[in-house]
């Protein structure tokens, strides 16, 4: 195994799923699902990768900006080492990764999972290792199911639990418009939403059904369990689409996070009128499309 490559600096970008749909549970415990997912490059983490030299081989050393996210081997982006070495059968040279996080964590944003798919972009470039994106999605499936995802870096349809990825024939063209993203100050644990799913139920006045928009139909099939144990996030959609600047709003993924689409690409006052009614805990995230 070539190491030449001393060190890597990448972004590693969210995502939004602009259709999510529940098909059914699954034998093994997972929900069947199809979705339509975006990057949203302009909300990102940075991750920082580098040989250390006179380290022992196979360690991980992660520093993390934030203090709640964990830095042991429960770390998607440490798990993303730990599987390309399995596969490989060799361990690396010494590793650090040093992770800036840009996207809140339990935000439905994929941040996790970004992390993990740049940390094997990474290595299959310092390592030298020549393999194909498919390959590489592969291994990144077996870390988590929006991970193969990130492999790609385009607008994709997946399916399964998530992990079949396939880029649509027109992402080159699917471009998001003006784009607002906002989570409350706590996070949604994905299992429980879909544990929720089946047997939850519509809050009345609450919009669910499909919206058009300039990249198609919106729809999350986790609003309604996410919703049922959440309000506030079906009162932050129900707001964000009332608004005269925004064309559409939709939960993304299992939440907590509402983006819309807007109709221009500067809107101050709409951003100084959600903190005046959510608060000014929220967490804001831009896009301009």
């Amino acid at each position: 195994m070539q190491n030449d490559s001393r060190y890597l600096d990448l972004n590693a970008p969210a995502k939004i799923n602009i259709t999510l749909r529940v098909l059914r549970r699954r034998a093994d415990g997972f929900h069947e699902i199809e979705t339509r997912m975006v990057p949203v490059p302009d909300v990102c983490d940075r991750i920082k990768v580098e040989w250390i030299d006179g380290g022992e081989e196979g360690t991980v050393a992660l520093v993390c900006s934030e203090p709640d996210v964990p830095v042991d081997e429960t770390n998607l982006a440490v798990r993303a080492v730990r599987e390309l070495q399995g596969v490989l059968g060799q361990p690396f040279p010494a590793l650090r990764i040093v992770l800036e996080k840009g996207i809140p964590s339990g935000a439905g944003l994929g941040g996790g999972s970004s992390d993990a798919a740049t940390v094997l972009l990474a290595l299959n470039q310092m390592a030298k290792l020549g393999w194909t994106l498919e390959r590489l999605a592969e291994v990144a499936g077996r870390i988590g199911s929006d991970v193969p995802f990130f492999i790609y870096g385009c607008p994709c349809d997946c399916s399964g639990r998530g992990e079949l990825v396939k880029p649509i024939d027109e992402g080159s063209d699917l471009v998001l418009p003006p784009t607002l993203l906002v989570k409350p100050p706590f996070g949604v644990e994905t299992p429980g939403a879909y544990k929720r799913w089946q047997d939850s139920r519509e809050i009345p006045g609450v919009l669910y059904a499909p919206q058009s928009s300039p990249v198609g139909e919106l729809v999350n099939d986790l609003e309604r369990p996410v919703f049922e144990k959440f309000p506030f996030l079906a009162e932050l959609k129900m707001w964000l689409i009332e608004r005269e600047e925004v064309s559409a709003a939709l939960m993304s993924g299992s939440g907590a996070t509402v983006f819309a689409f807007l109709k221009q690409t500067a809107v101050p006052e709409l951003e100084a009128e959600l903190r005046a009614h959510f608060g000014e805990d929220i967490w804001i995230g831009r896009s301009a499309g």
